[in-house]
Formats: C-alpha cells, structure tokens, sequence
C-alpha cells in the first residue's frame, strides 16, 4: 500500500527534466553583474563569487528537506553562530582540537534538529514556533558560552575548509574548498532527496500527510530526518562561515529567512510537496548575486533586507497563484 502513496506519476516524471526559471534569473543577474564589473567574468570574480554563496547554498538545501515536509526551521541562523562560537572555545587555540571539534559540531547539528523534529512530531508544536523558540535558545547558550563577546579565535585547521584554495587548477587557476565543500554535500542531499525511497515518502508526507500516514508512510520518522538534515547543513555552514569570516556572535544573523528565501525563489512550495535541492542552490546563487548587484550599485544594507523582503513575498505569491491555477 505504501508504494502506491509514495510512486511517482508519469506526468511528475517529467516535470523533474523541466526548465527552473531560477537558473534563467540566475543566468541575467551574472550578466548584469558582469556588465558592471567585466572581471566578475575572469576565474577570480566567479570563484569567489562561490566561494561566498556556498555556506547559504549548503543551507539552504537542507532547509527544503523540511519545506518539502511542509515546516520550516528557523533555528539554522542561531545554531551556525552557536557553531562558530563553540568551535573557537572548544579549540582553544590548538589546531589539533580541529579533528574532533569538527566530529562534535556536526554532530551538534543533527542534535539539535533532532530536537526540532522530536518536539514538531511529538509535542505537536508548530514547527515555526517549534524552531523560534529553538532559536531564541541557542542564541541564549552562544550568549553564555561566549560572555557576549567573541572570545579565541579559530586555527588554520579549522579555517581550512572556508578560506583556503586548491592553486594551480587547469583554465580556472583556483578552486575554493569551499566550493568542493558545496558539491560533495550538496550532490549528497539531492541524492537523498531526488533518488532514494526517502526522497519520495518526504514528498508524499508534504503533499498530503493523512493520506501518506494512512498508506504506511513513517511520518514521524521522515520529518524528524527532514530536520535533522537541516541541522546538519547548518553546521556544515557555520563550519564554512567561520574559516571565511572568523569568529562572530552575530555570524549567522539573518542566514534562517535567506534560506528559507533561496529554497522558495527555487521554487519551492512553503505548503510542502515541492521542492528541488538543485533549485534551492540556485535560488541561494541568485540571492547572492542580487546583494553582489547591489553593492555594485553603492545600495546601503536596509535596501538589501527590504530587496530579500519582496523577493519572499513575490517568490510565494508566484508560487501560490500557480498552485491554484494547476491544481498542484
């Protein structure tokens, strides 16, 4: 019974080779870039350029495991600053403490969104209550732990996987080991998601969760997954943002909503049963190649958030006109 929940119709066979508009968005917004800065175009400016994107790319597709479940998990921005904060007390400055405070933050993550989905399955909390008070909690403990203020700093070790390059790269002259980073993970989590059995009960559960329940699905079991996938992520990014930009109580302010809002411009849907790793990854390049058009253009931080702001609001509302005019 639960294979005839969870198989996959012809027609959504399909859809899967169809074109995402995220990548066509992705593709003028280089050229206007491009346009105004002609060196974005050489080896440095684009590697760079992803070398940046690559932490909100990583989250941003864990944070669609738990769109896709129909949620949401606003606890990401405060566990990267908590990952931040705790590695650099961990490694107390010896760079062989990296080898297993690395281990401990990532298992940190699948931790914490095991608590996330524990309390969403369980306790029946709203998810977008569920994660805020998650939030609110973690950044209480990097608080704690940190005094309120950066303390240490993070060894080479540790900062290795953000900051450092692979020189000497045949036509591209350097790649990023964030970027080598942002594949591996990132090709694990569509994998999961776009070919495993996984994949299709967390669709199914997002598309109809009485109905999935009622053929056999383990609800329960996929979201809690679905979470912990994006606690996961969020850890790999915390890892990435502070080999990049040190150590900050603050690093991952604001990260949760421009997830949320990368996976969406992919086009996924906030009601759940739709989403695309891949796309959400675009939708994270494309968001970070409008802040990098707009300061190119001189624009101050307040046009940048209140630029995100409609961009989520345009992104659901497209999303939602086009739900009801299919029909899916």
């Amino acid at each position: 019974m639960t294979d005839t929940v969870v198989s996959t119709p012809p027609r959504d066979r399909r859809k899967k080779f169809a074109f995402n508009p995220v990548w066509g968005l992705l593709l003028v917004l280089l050229i206007a870039i491009i346009v105004m800065n002609p060196s974005f175009a050489a080896p440095t400016g684009y590697m760079n350029f992803l070398k940046r994107a690559a932490p909100l790319a990583i989250l941003a597709a864990g944070q669609v495991y738990v769109i896709v479940s129909g949620g949401f998990d606003l606890s990401v921005g405060s566990l990267i600053s908590l990952v931040v904060i705790g590695a650099s007390m961990l490694t107390n400055n010896d760079p062989a403490a990296t080898y297993w405070v690395i281990p401990l933050m990532l298992a940190m993550g699948v931790g914490v969104g095991a608590i996330n989905g524990l309390v969403v399955c369980f306790l029946r909390v709203p998810s977008l209550i569920a994660t805020l008070g998650m939030m609110i909690t973690l950044t209480g403990l990097s608080f704690m732990w940190s005094g309120g203020a950066p303390r240490g700093y993070l060894p080479d070790t540790f900062r290795f996987f953000g900051r450092e390059l692979i020189r000497d790269v045949p036509l591209v002259r350097f790649i990023p080991i964030s970027v080598i980073v942002l594949v591996i993970v990132g090709g694990l989590l569509a994998w999961a998601m776009h070919r495993t059995n996984y994949g299709r009960l967390l669709h199914a559960i997002g598309d109809n969760p009485l109905a999935a329940r009622l053929g056999g699905v383990p609800v329960n079991r996929v979201r809690i997954t679905a979470f912990m996938m994006s606690g996961f992520s969020a850890a790999v990014a915390g890892i990435l943002l502070g080999g990049f930009a040190g150590v900050s109580t603050d690093v991952g302010t604001g990260y949760e909503l421009q997830a949320i809002t990368a996976a969406v411009l992919g086009g996924a849907q906030l009601l759940g049963g739709r989403g695309s790793v891949p796309a959400a990854i675009g939708g994270a390049l494309a968001l970070t190649a409008i802040f990098t058009l707009l300061n190119f253009l001189g624009l101050p931080q307040p046009v940048r958030q209140v630029v995100q702001g409609l961009i989520l609001i345009a992104a659901v509302a497209m999303a939602m006109h086009r739900r009801e005019r299919t029909g899916n």
